[in-house]
């Protein structure tokens, strides 16, 4: 491998596989373990705070970090994807078999968001970008 498909300033002919993104430093990795950790706002009180914490570290630093601009959005997706399944599992739980279902499922649910949520935050801090499982990815 020549020495500039190993920047990021490979030439047009370099297949897109080889082309590597530069490693973010340490302040982004910082700022991206922040999106995905911000998340947590929401499991101490704060109203929406899940989906406005990640949001707002978007707003903050999406012109200036490729790498937590992606994490930021990856993290807002996951968090809107999980208040959309709890809120199914809410609606299937207003009947009697539904409980039976669906609190299961709203127990995993919190679960599954909170281990997640530090896998991301663990993978970020070594500079790897996440990508969440179950996630609707509906900004990018």
């Amino acid at each position: 491998m020549t020495e500039e498909m190993e920047g990021h300033g490979a030439d047009a002919s370099t297949p897109p596989e080889l082309i590597r993104e530069p490693s973010p430093d340490r302040n982004e990795k910082n700022w991206a373990v922040a999106a995905h950790l911000a998340s947590v706002a929401g499991w101490v009180g704060i109203p929406w705070g899940h989906i406005l914490a990640p949001f707002v570290v978007w707003l903050i630093k999406k012109e200036e970090s490729k790498f937590v601009r992606g994490q930021a959005i990856e993290s807002l997706n996951f968090q809107i994807s999980m208040t959309i399944y709890a809120f199914i599992a809410g609606i299937v739980a207003v009947t009697i078999i539904g409980l039976i279902v669906a609190i299961p499922a709203i127990i995993a649910i919190a679960i599954g968001d909170i281990i997640f949520t530090f896998i991301g935050a663990l993978r970020v801090s070594e500079g790897v970008a996440y990508r969440y499982p179950f996630t609707i990815r509906l900004f990018s």
